[in-house]
This record gives C-alpha cells, structure tokens and sequence, in this order.
C-alpha cells in the first residue's frame, strides 16, 4: 500500500511514525510518500492531510496547483483522511468562531460544516477519552489543539464520534475527517480504521 501525506506544514512526521506503527501490528508493507507536488499522486492507494494551520496548507497547495490535482484525485475516489486541518480543508462550508466566514482555499468535497478555533485558541487545547463505536470498543484518548469542530453534516456524511453537542469525527464514503489528533497517541485504531475500512479495495 502506498500512502500519501500532505507535506507542505504541519505534522506529516507524526503521522509518518503512527504508520510505522500499523506496520509492525498488523505485520504489513507501507510505502509513505511525502507529497509536496502534483506528481506525487500518483499511484498512490491513500492521503492524509495532516493538521497544521489549515489556510498555509490550502494557500500552499493552490500555489503549486496541488489543491486542484488533489480534488480531482478524491473526486475520482482516492482514500483521504483529513485531520483537524485537513478536516477544514475537505469541508463544504468553513466558518471562524470569532471571524465569521472565511476565505480560504479549500478541497470543498465533503458535506461537513466546520468551525475552526471552537474550543477557543492554543491555550484551550485539551485532551479527553471518547467513545468512537466504527474503531472498536475502549475509550479513545482524543488530543484537542486549536481544535475545529463538526457542526453539521448532510447527504452522504456521516457522524461517527461526537463531544457533547460537536461532531470530532465523521465520514462520507472515501472521505474520513477528525477534529483531534490521533497521531499524537499511541492508539493506532483511527489509521487503521482509515487504511482498512475507508480505504479498502
């Protein structure tokens, strides 16, 4: 399996070492490509768009003409998994807590509506145990930093795990998105789930 991260800001390496991880559980090959250009799609059996500081990423990946190869390439029903900024980026509808609407770039794919900074800045940051049904049984210890938040889906999207009134993580067919960081654990289910459940041939 070759999977892709998003390499332009943000944390590819962890997410780099939580593959490693799957790895040596499940006793499987990973090929990792850190994709920094259109050409690096290709042939590529899944991406995650790692969290970060999601307008740099978007404004970065529309600069290199990355943001309309990699929509293309969801749209033609590549795997992605989009984490707290990647969840920004895959929504339809992005709104700022204290801003109000935002303008920027975005893959605009997945029927989610996104609040960003809905917990409130950096210094809100939090971590908790959820219940997460689609990844098994067992709290999962979810890392909240600067997080956004799910406040709707519709059509085909999913919720799959919610924080009081929020949805942190939900799904629309190829598409999974987080609000919390799963790779700053050492809980490897919610990569798992995404390489052998969304991701599945």
């Amino acid at each position: 399996m070759r999977v892709g991260i998003l390499a332009l800001q943000g944390g590819v390496y962890e997410h780099a070492y939580m593959l490693k991880q799957v790895v040596d559980k499940r006793e499987t090959s990973i090929d990792v490509v850190f994709v920094k250009r259109p050409s690096q799609l290709r042939g590529l059996d899944a991406i995650i768009i790692p969290g970060g500081e999601s307008t740099t990423i978007g404004v970065v990946a529309e600069h290199t003409g990355l943001l309309g190869e990699l929509r293309e390439a969801i749209e033609d029903g590549l795997p992605v998994m989009g984490v707290c900024a990647g969840a920004i980026l895959l929504a339809k509808s992005v709104r700022d807590r204290r801003v109000g609407e935002t303008k920027q770039p975005l893959l605009g794919l997945m029927n989610i509506e996104v609040v960003r900074n809905y917990y409130g800045r950096q210094r809100e940051s939090f971590e908790i145990d959820v219940e997460i049904p689609a990844v098994g049984k067992g709290p999962f210890r979810a890392v909240f930093i600067r997080a956004p938040a799910i406040t709707k889906t519709w059509g085909e999207a999913e919720p799959l795990a919610r924080l009081d009134e929020a949805i942190i993580m939900a799904r629309q067919g190829n598409m999974l998105a987080t609000t919390f960081h799963p790779e700053l654990t050492s809980d490897t289910r919610i990569h798992e789930y995404f390489l052998y459940e969304v991701a599945r041939k």
